[in-house]
């Protein structure tokens, strides 16, 4: 009897072994709470959404704009990335005049366009943002041409069927009309990535440029990546920190697992830890869906 008995109960842990088994394979993963009023996920090489959170809602971008700066100057035919641009006094009187981060672009250097993604990527640099409007802008005068680069930023978002982005700035510093959603800018850098320059800049973490200097010598430029996730995130590619005093703290971000890639965004965090931490959430999710 005590034979039979076991037998039974061994029965019934192997029964119950197997169906408890189906349910744990398929529970889908818990989605997560974060302080970003809005947040996305989205699979890479699919589009699929993974998570939403007023992934739609119009918000505040700060200098995740520079993301679409990027994404027009390398969707120009015939671009030479090797091209240089000479730092005008503008630019670094624009950094002045509104206290903004800064590549430090010195008056008078020649700077190709690629280091000049460098210093708009890595140190969100607004001097840099301002010589690529200027470059790739058409028109007579400055402020035509930086209007004119302003409307191409526009015209890509257009054309990346984009229904709640608008641009009033080359980076993010609005004059009252500059926005996107999580949704849209997650798009704005899956668009950007499909571009190598752009992937080999975003997920530098530091970089040391040689420029010519205006009488022909040269100088050392360092710049850091804002973005701590290159150094805290397994498979971290980039894309783009952002703030601002509406924009509060942002976040666009992308990480490569075991062949999968993530790509979203976290808008109107609290802080600059709050929003690593948003992002960090969001894309161990993005892996396990």
């Amino acid at each position: 009897m005590r034979r039979s008995g076991a037998a039974v109960v061994t029965a019934g842990a192997v029964l119950s072994a197997g169906v408890l088994a189906a349910p744990a394979q398929a529970a889908t993963p818990t989605a997560p709470s974060i302080v970003a009023k809005g947040g996305f996920v989205m699979n890479n090489g699919t589009g699929q959404a993974l998570y939403t959170k007023a992934a739609d809602t119009r918000r505040s971008t700060g200098s995740t704009t520079k993301i679409m700066t990027a994404r027009v100057v390398l969707g120009q035919k015939g671009l030479n990335l090797d091209s240089k641009v000479t730092i005008q006094k503008a630019y670094s009187d624009y950094i002045v005049r509104n206290s903004a981060s800064s590549a430090h672009l010195i008056v008078g250097d020649k700077v190709t366009v690629r280091q000049l993604l460098y210093g708009l990527l890595l140190p969100s640099g607004c001097d840099a943002a301002y010589a690529l409007a200027d470059k790739f802008g058409s028109g007579s005068t400055r402020a035509a041409r930086v209007k004119s680069f302003i409307g191409k930023m526009n015209a890509t978002a257009k054309s990346l069927g984009l229904k709640n982005t608008h641009f009033d700035s080359f980076d993010g510093i609005s004059n009252g009309s500059n926005y996107s959603s999580p949704r849209d800018l997650s798009k704005i850098a899956s668009s950007a990535l499909r571009y190598s320059t752009f992937r080999t800049v975003v997920k530098t973490k530091a970089t040391k440029q040689t420029v010519t200097t205006k009488s022909g010598g040269y100088r050392y430029m360092s710049w850091q990546n804002t973005n701590n996730l290159l150094s805290s995130y397994s498979g971290a590619i980039g894309v783009k920190t952002g703030s601002g005093p509406q924009a509060k703290y942002c976040l666009v971000f992308a990480a490569t697992r075991g062949g999968k890639t993530v790509v979203g965004t976290v808008l109107t965090s609290s802080s600059v830890a709050n929003r690593t931490a948003d992002a960090t959430k969001l894309m161990d999710y993005g892996f396990k869906k």
